[in-house]
């Protein structure tokens, strides 16, 4: 039989509300202006001025394009949370995903201008069928006033940005790679100098930087407390993944969260360096290794390491192993001090290491032998190193030069971390069975002052003793 003439109609789809127009017509009208304001913390738009100034110093007639970059895609129509390139963020304090700052050469200096999304008013379709930035999927955004009015600049719609970058002269340094349409929009002259002349500046903290990352630490030293408390619900089943929780639960209310994938290791995962699937048992007579650091909202992070014993008592072989790292780690904080080679705390925590090896005859060859360069025998059980600048990024300043970094003299501002430690594999034929699965490492944040170092994490304790202390108080 013909269906000819009888055929029904393409039924719409439903989600589609942008093809219906009495409900375009209703969503338009009846709303209230929303709240709009950026939540800056406080000093934040005026250490951005000053960094600007910092910059603006170092690149005289260059136009500057900084990006702060966009979400990547988890999964599908999914996207991982927006967090701004440090770099964006350390010259401007926004959050704002996709906006763009622009810094104009003038004479004695640059202007700057910022470029964002302007936010989609009920008038506009985005404004209910966009779910990834309609507002009203997503919430209310500040507006381009609103940002202008607390940053202290200009912020303009984003749709002029490829005006404001047209023509190659002045000539532009830009930071490639954060978003593909400043990347298209650009043909850049040495775009790699600009991310090492950010990075060197980035090198010494101001104080409101540095009160930033005293927050950033206080914070996770009461995360770390909370770890230690939930040790025995972690024993009893929870496992690496219930202190994991525990303390990125401390991360999110107390700042953005953490500031690198936490670290909790247990048991034989212990000498495991960078351990972040977390999906281990905690067996009760084994040690465990948090290595983990909250981000607060300005996104300066803290990077800290405390290794303790699940039971609250280190075993005789632990008690050795951790005795060890402990002297090796106050050696190497007492090298830190303006004037010092940055080097030299990872030398000195390096010797104190392997004289320990030695002694406990683990080494094949000498102390001295050892230590030259061509033989590093004792790095076998220290393959990373122990130390690194802190700030935006937990290693920060990572495209400076080595002459600014490796190689450079410490000065007051610096912040960095040390971080010897020990790591016995449990798979590693050349350790005796007692210490094999053992591994610690202790690491602290410090600032260099004019007369020697701050330890920013001295609230948690470090030696053995104390360390056990510790445990028992918080249990």
């Amino acid at each position: 039989m013909s269906t000819e003439g009888n055929q029904r109609p393409a039924r719409r789809d439903p989600s589609r509300l942008v093809d219906a127009a009495g409900f375009r017509a209703f969503v338009q009208s009846g709303w209230d202006d929303p709240v709009r304001e950026p939540r800056l913390p406080a000093g934040a738009a005026q250490a951005a001025a000053d960094h600007r100034r910092r910059l603006s110093e170092q690149v005289p007639g260059r136009r500057v394009v900084v990006a702060a970059g966009r979400a990547p895609v988890r999964s599908n129509d999914t996207d991982y949370a927006f967090r701004p390139d440090s770099d964006f963020s350390w010259l401007t304090g926004c959050d704002a995903e996709g906006a763009v700052l622009v810094m104009h050469p003038v004479p004695g200096g640059h202007e700057a201008e910022l470029y964002l999304r302007a936010p989609a008013g009920p008038k506009e379709v985005d404004f209910f069928a966009n779910a990834r930035d309609g507002q009203l999927w997503i919430g209310a955004v500040p507006d381009l006033d609103a940002w202008s009015r607390v940053l202290g600049m200009p912020c303009r719609d984003l749709e002029g940005l490829p005006a404001a970058l047209r023509g190659r002269h002045p000539a532009i340094m830009a930071t490639r790679g954060a978003d593909p349409l400043v990347d298209a929009l650009l043909e850049v002259e040495s775009a790699g100098s600009l991310r090492t002349t950010l990075a060197e500046l980035r090198a010494i903290k101001d104080d409101w930087e540095i009160g930033q990352l005293r927050a950033a630490v206080d914070a996770t030293v009461v995360g770390f407390g909370e770890v230690a408390a939930a040790l025995p619900a972690a024993i009893r089943g929870g496992g690496e993944r219930w202190l994991q929780g525990t303390f990125d639960r401390r991360a999110r209310t107390s700042g953005n969260g953490p500031g690198y994938a936490t670290i909790v290791a247990a048991g034989e995962h212990a000498p495991v360096l960078h351990w972040v699937r977390c999906d281990g048992a905690v067996p009760e007579d084994g040690l465990v290794l948090l290595d983990a650091g909250v981000e607060v909202n300005t996104l300066y992070t803290a990077d800290v390491t405390r290794t303790f014993p699940a039971s609250g008592e280190f075993s005789p072989a632990q008690r050795q192993v951790y005795d060890l790292v402990h002297r090796a780690h106050l050696a190497a904080m007492a090298e830190v001090r303006p004037g010092q080679d940055y080097g030299a705390f990872h030398r000195t925590a390096m010797a104190v290491l392997a004289q320990g090896l030695h002694d406990w005859g683990l080494l094949p060859v000498s102390v001295d032998e050892a230590l030259e360069s061509d033989n590093q025998h004792h790095r076998r059980y220290i393959v990373c190193g122990v130390g690194h600048f802190l700030g935006l990024d937990v290693h920060d300043c990572a495209s400076a030069r080595a002459s600014a970094y490796h190689e450079a003299v410490l000065a007051p501002g610096m912040t960095l971390t040390v971080e010897p430690g020990l790591y016995f594999h449990a798979t590693d034929q050349t350790v005796p069975p007692e210490l094999r699965g053992i591994g610690v490492r202790i690491e602290d944040d410090l600032v260099v002052t004019a007369t020697g170092a701050d330890v920013l994490s001295a609230d948690l304790p470090i030696d053995a003793d104390g360390i056990e202390r510790w445990v028992a108080s918080q249990r």
